[in-house]
């Protein structure tokens, strides 16, 4: 999308080219996204006065944008925020160097564990707003999220087709995601489900939890143990559904809660692994893969160096998987 002004500032009629990035999108969605910090209401005025125009032809809210449509919007004046800091040049480099695949519909990385994958709840830059500042002239939407502490594979669109058609894969169970954890004792058996309906819950000081409960969202997780280790397996945890926090919770409630999880997990062994050398949750997104158009799209990331080197150091007793 082409525009030579800034919308945080007062100004005249602009008109936009919309490009890809934008094709089938709402335009009431894609004016939210445009006219950051204007009401809600002020946008759905604008449509029903008639003042935004797609080809010179009034818009209603439901109207979806094509790519080269010529979008008109008024002149809108911005409360104008503060100019926010950039992130350090170490941060950007750090994600900007973690892009494993690339092409017209997506950019996927390798994400580093301690880096959040979108920005708030006092975090001022994710992975997408680094990748933003590292790419400023590239179009880059978040398609799922990891855990701030679970390091791997995280893809980003840079299409509208590829964001709405991963997502639509993603919601029906038609995605592949795979991740490499080290469960706590040792499991009976070398291959388990584990069935149970998770709920998410705020705790008073804003901290957000889930729990297996009855009348929480069917959740289904498939375990299979790849390597042993003295007190501890390392497993194979591929998704059934995709509930926020799943592979910990469910790991938890079986009594073999991940190494590291200081949220779900067993803190005096924790306390025992911080000592061994273990600074980090063990869980790791290794692999992602889906079909989209006709293309099948598989993604892979090793192991990262320490936890390679944490199981290296673990004991003597590593065996391969059954």
């Amino acid at each position: 999308m082409q525009t030579a002004t800034s919308p945080n500032v007062p100004q005249g009629v602009r008109q936009l080219e919309i490009g890809p990035e934008r094709d089938g999108q709402r335009i009431d969605n894609a004016l939210m996204t445009l006219l950051k910090g204007v009401p809600k209401s002020m946008i759905y005025r604008l449509l029903r006065t008639g003042q935004v125009r797609v080809n010179g032809k009034r818009a209603k809210p439901d109207t979806r944008l094509s790519q080269g449509d010529m979008l008109r919007i008024p002149p809108v004046r911005v409360a104008e925020r503060p100019a926010e800091q950039g992130a350090s040049e170490g941060a950007i480099s750090q994600v900007a160097e973690a892009v494993i695949f690339e092409d017209k519909h997506f950019l996927v990385i390798d994400k580093p564990s301690g880096v959040a994958s979108h920005g708030g709840s006092g975090v001022s830059f994710g992975a997408i707003e680094l990748l933003r500042q590292a790419r400023p002239n590239e179009h880059l939407e978040l398609v799922h999220r990891l855990d701030r502490d679970t390091s791997g594979v995280l893809v980003f669109a840079r299409t509208r087709a590829g964001l709405t058609g991963l997502q639509a894969a993603i919601r029906a169970n038609e995605v592949t995601k795979q991740y490499l954890c080290l469960m706590v004792g040792h499991p009976p058996k070398a291959r388990f489900d584990v069935n149970a309906p998770l709920k998410k819950s705020i705790l008073q000081g804003g901290e957000r939890m889930v729990r297996v409960s009855d009348d929480g969202k069917p959740s289904l997780t498939f375990f299979r143990e790849m390597e042993q280790y003295s007190g501890m397996r390392l497993m194979q945890a591929t998704l059934g559904t995709g509930r926020t926090h799943q592979i910990r919770v469910h790991a938890a409630h079986i009594g073999h809660p991940l190494a590291g999880d200081t949220k779900y997990g067993d803190r005096d062994v924790n306390k025992r692994l911080r000592e061994r050398g273990l600074h980090r949750l063990f869980l790791h997104a290794s692999h992602m893969s889906f079909e989209l158009d006709g293309r099948s799209y598989s993604f892979s990331a090793p192991l990262p160096d320490d936890l390679k080197t944490f199981l290296n150091d673990l004991g003597t007793s590593r065996k391969s998987a059954r």
